[in-house]
């Protein structure tokens, strides 16, 4: 499809609570590339395809967690737009100027009922992949140190008043859902799997009793053989892994869930399906989540540290 409005998943601020701990499994581990340090501490990484000047930002805290999640739309027009949409709709928006991020313009917060602060911006720096416009070469250094991790893909964020949410993003940010998984009683949705592109979800909630709180950032990997490779790099570094190697029944993504040293969960993910706007919701039921291997289908299991494990 044609983009237009939110085009994707731009950035997410990590609290760590040991800045240098925080960047050596950033960069050094998962490997990310370190593209600057602002006045206020925070370090900027992106992964080695992604062009922009920045997806993932480090801020040392004593609490770990996401500060907020922001999307890149299309155009400074579409930003005024969506600012408008946003507070017709009745939630009050907030303008960080540019030069707040390094290499980033103004950016818009709000407040989601779930207790998130998401940024919607147009404008930051292009910085390349490093393979060159002109003749490309596929690849370069960058895709072969650490895990090598292709693009920030999509956040899971736990929170209250998921069925609020999920009308903000379809109605307003013009998102989709892809897929749902319902209440134990089967009377609600307790999780929602919402995309802005054609990827199978660029966004994510649960619904869980404490606000503002991160499940986990999941970071693309391009085959299975690449994931299994980055578990060995996990086992090799002693990153505590949760779950996985495994394949997800929702999305059908191949997957591994692992901690920072912060305690943040991240993802490594591959595959997934294309998503077009004739789309059926997919549903599963709680019990499908577990023995019908929802979330893992090799095992067939609900692990009880998924559900209950955020920062």
């Amino acid at each position: 499809m044609a983009l237009s409005g939110v085009l994707r998943p731009g950035h997410a601020q990590i609290r760590v609570m040991n800045l240098e701990e925080g960047v050596r499994h950033y960069r050094d581990v998962l490997g990310l590339v370190e593209t600057g340090r602002d006045s206020q501490g925070r370090v900027y990484l992106k992964a080695w395809d992604e062009v922009d000047h920045n997806s993932v930002i480090l801020r040392e805290a004593d609490r770990a967690g996401l500060d907020f999640f922001g999307f890149r739309v299309l155009d400074d027009e579409t930003l005024d737009r969506l600012e408008i949409d946003l507070k017709e709709y009745g939630l009050k928006t907030e303008r960080i100027p540019a030069g707040d991020m390094l290499e980033t313009g103004e950016r818009v917060r709000f407040e989601l009922p779930s207790g998130h602060l998401i940024e919607l911006y147009s404008q930051k720096t292009k910085v390349g992949n490093g393979n060159g416009n002109v003749n490309p070469t596929p690849w370069n250094e960058n895709s072969e140190r650490g895990i090598a991790p292709v693009r920030m893909d999509h956040a899971l964020l736990y929170g209250p008043n998921v069925a609020e949410v999920q009308k903000i993003f379809e109605d307003v940010l013009g998102f989709q859902l892809v897929e749902r998984s319902l209440t134990p009683d089967g009377q609600g949705n307790m999780g929602i799997w919402l995309t802005c592109s054609n990827k199978v979800h660029d966004i994510a909630f649960v619904e869980h009793p404490e606000p503002g709180k991160l499940h986990h950032v999941s970071f693309f990997i391009e085959s299975w053989d690449r994931v299994l490779r980055a578990a060995d790099i996990m086992s090799m570094n002693d990153v505590p892994v949760d779950i996985g190697p495994t394949r997800h029944g929702v999305t059908r993504g191949g997957t591994i869930y692992a901690w920072d040293p912060s305690g943040n969960r991240f993802e490594t993910f591959m595959g997934g399906y294309i998503v077009y706007p004739d789309h059926e919701v997919l549903t599963w039921t709680f019990e499908g989540l577990g023995e019908g291997g929802g979330l893992d289908y090799a095992q067939r299991k609900l692990h009880e540290s998924f559900l209950t494990i955020v920062t």
